[in-house]
């Protein structure tokens, strides 16, 4: 069974931190990616909105990129996963 991986094929950036995003399947979804912009690569666009704004699709890796070379995985976006910073945290906690 050869399924193509679902990615996006279009964005468009809404208010605040939403975006509206096409997928490759034909679906379409809003997302806030507000928990999704964390670390030092993401805080140029949670600080200046305009840069927020220069989201963009990369064709060749299917996923939402901007400028500075931040990226977040398609499947997280289509599959509504856990944003990556949250997961060392929960991992943490078990531990514990």
């Amino acid at each position: 069974m050869n399924e193509e991986l679902v990615r996006i094929k279009d964005v468009k950036a809404l208010d605040a931190f939403k975006v509206h995003l096409t997928f490759t399947d034909g679906s379409t979804k809003v997302v806030d990616l507000e928990a999704f912009l964390h670390g030092p690569v993401f805080e140029p666009m949670r600080n200046d909105p305009e840069l927020f704004r220069a989201v963009r699709v990369d064709d060749e890796a299917g996923t939402i990129v901007w400028p500075n070379g931040a990226d977040i995985d398609p499947d997280v976006l289509y599959l509504w996963l856990k944003p990556a910073w949250m997961e060392p945290e929960e991992e943490e906690l078990l531990t514990k």
